[in-house]
């Protein structure tokens, strides 16, 4: 295990050389405040962007709404998975519980004559990182998960999107229930290379 960063002290590199990504279902309260929120997403909108489109927007789970989307998807599981077991569709009912406050950002990418649709989608994933960044600054662990929901289509008009719109994913908040653990990082060795000519 790694010690704890004290997040108080830490300068912009140290932050940046110690995010970990915290497992959702290892996380439990306080999540982040209402202003401490508003933080977290501003943070998210100051990423590259290409034409100042703003290709993403954030839609905010917390309190009762994730109970309520819950049973939302639930729902839509054992539609999908009739012969499911009753502790599979509790799990599903229970998916947004697993942390404080859920966000997910959604990529707004579209044709576009200047900005090319793949770089609109960059930035909506680098959005998800400062998003986390941002998290990790104040001393939450965050987590950036897809799994099912951002991928069924019938979860699609539940968050509003529109034709152009994909979950980019869905960002997890909240305090780790323990010291997080860090994984082996890869050797920059066999992911560098120097263009020579």
């Amino acid at each position: 295990m790694t010690a704890p960063l004290n997040v108080a002290d830490a300068g912009p590199l140290d932050l940046l050389l110690t995010r970990r990504s915290g497992s959702a279902k290892a996380m439990t309260g306080p999540g982040p405040s209402a202003a401490q929120l508003d933080i977290i997403l501003t943070a998210a909108t100051r990423v590259p962007d290409h034409g100042k489109l703003a290709p993403w927007r954030f839609v905010v789970f917390e309190g009762e709404g994730r109970a309520d989307f819950g049973e939302r998807l639930a729902a839509l599981f054992q539609a999908a998975n009739p012969a499911a077991i009753a502790e599979l569709v509790e799990a599903e009912r229970r998916r947004f519980l697993r942390a404080p406050v859920v966000v997910a950002v959604i990529s707004r990418a579209e044709g576009n004559a200047k900005v090319p649709e793949w770089e609109q989608v960059l930035s909506a994933g680098a959005s998800c990182l400062a998003l986390l960044l941002a998290a990790h600054a104040q001393g939450f662990a965050g987590s950036w998960l897809s799994e099912w929901p951002a991928y069924d289509e019938r979860v699609r008009p539940l968050l509003g999107l529109e034709a152009h719109e994909r979950i980019a994913g869905f960002v997890y908040l909240g305090t780790p229930a323990a010291p997080l653990e860090d994984r082996p990082r890869p050797d920059l060795a066999g992911l560098v290379t120097r263009w020579r000519g």
